[in-house]
């Protein structure tokens, strides 16, 4: 499909309607909103205020970072980068006074979202066949992995992972989860059991994540004061617009989801799921996550038929 102004707005609306029919279908589904903290352990500690950042980690984060330039960066990357020394202490004064008041600036809340086909095999002209990745500023990238140190230490030192999920975890990977399902199986068989498995794949899970929801969660781990501030901040009043080679649509507004192609979505992600493992487990059913694909599995006698019509029905 050539790029047109016309053919990035209907990204966007493609993008957008379906966010609103994925949501739309959840809230018909559900009996109430839950807001507690669905039977998370809570951490001892509370986390209210960010350690300020010193110019020796701000310039050590700067070049981790990866040096994608966005069409919201005034410079190329690379260039900012080779000249990041001239004017360090404005970013991280700028870095700080964020992190000091709350409040996650404006200007990096615009996202550049470019339609990606899933599988390179796909049907370029079938919308559903693309996914919404974002293009963010540089600075929101540094700004999110500092904050994404402090968040990920807090919730390491709190135990708070869920130790089923290998999805966005130091030392977890497809690898690990795909071990400990195999190794699962093989120890049923060997105890003469036989193992059914059912694969969850959520629609649009990253970008239908529930704003209320996830502040809460977050409020109910511990987080308070200037950092919760700081989350509300980042979340909302978010805009994106669709770009295509030289072609852009409209700006229009999030009110759900956390920004693929971020630093902190697939964190803030994992913590939005934590309560589906309480869920499952509450059924003595096994899983394993990876980001948002789940496998359920469950092992029993190859006798045991009405226990498997059971779990069928649930599944």
């Amino acid at each position: 499909m050539p790029a047109s102004v016309s053919l990035c707005e209907d990204f966007a609306d493609h993008f957008r309607n379906k966010i609103h029919s994925v949501r739309l279908n959840i809230i018909k589904g559900q009996k109430s909103l839950s807001i507690g903290n669905d039977g998370l352990i809570l951490p001892v500690e509370a986390l209210d205020s960010f350690d300020l950042v010193e110019a020796a980690t701000l310039g050590r984060v700067f070049s981790q970072v990866n040096p994608t330039t966005s069409f919201l960066d005034p410079i190329p990357t690379s260039l900012f980068k080779s000249f990041y020394g001239s004017f360090e202490s404005e970013i991280l004064n700028i870095m700080n006074s964020s992190l000091q008041t709350g409040i996650f600036p404006a200007a990096f809340k615009m996202a550049v979202v470019k339609p990606l086909l899933k599988k390179t095999n796909s049907d370029p002209s079938v919308f559903n066949n693309y996914r919404p990745v974002s293009n963010l500023p540089f600075l929101s990238k540094v700004l999110e992995k500092l904050v994404f140190i402090q968040l990920n230490e807090f919730l390491s030192q709190n135990n708070i992972f869920e130790i089923n999920q290998s999805g966005f975890r130091t030392n977890h990977s497809t690898e690990t989860a795909l071990l400990k399902i195999v190794n699962d199986v093989r120890c049923a068989l060997d105890s003469g059991q036989i193992s059914v498995l059912v694969l969850l794949d959520l629609t649009a899970a990253f970008d239908t994540v529930d704003h209320l929801i996830l502040v809460n969660r977050l409020k109910s781990l511990g987080l308070s004061g200037t950092v919760l501030k700081w989350f509300k901040s980042y979340l909302m009043e978010r805009n994106f617009m669709v770009s295509m080679d030289t072609h852009f649509s409209g700006v229009h507004e999030i009110n759900c989801g956390v920004p693929q192609g971020s630093i902190l979505g697939p964190l803030l992600f994992n913590i939005y799921m934590l309560p589906l493992g309480n869920v499952i487990m509450s059924h003595n059913i096994s899983f394993h996550s990876f980001a948002d694909d789940t496998q359920l599995y469950i092992a029993m006698s190859p006798d045991d038929q009405w226990r498997f019509l059971i779990w069928m029905m649930w599944a």
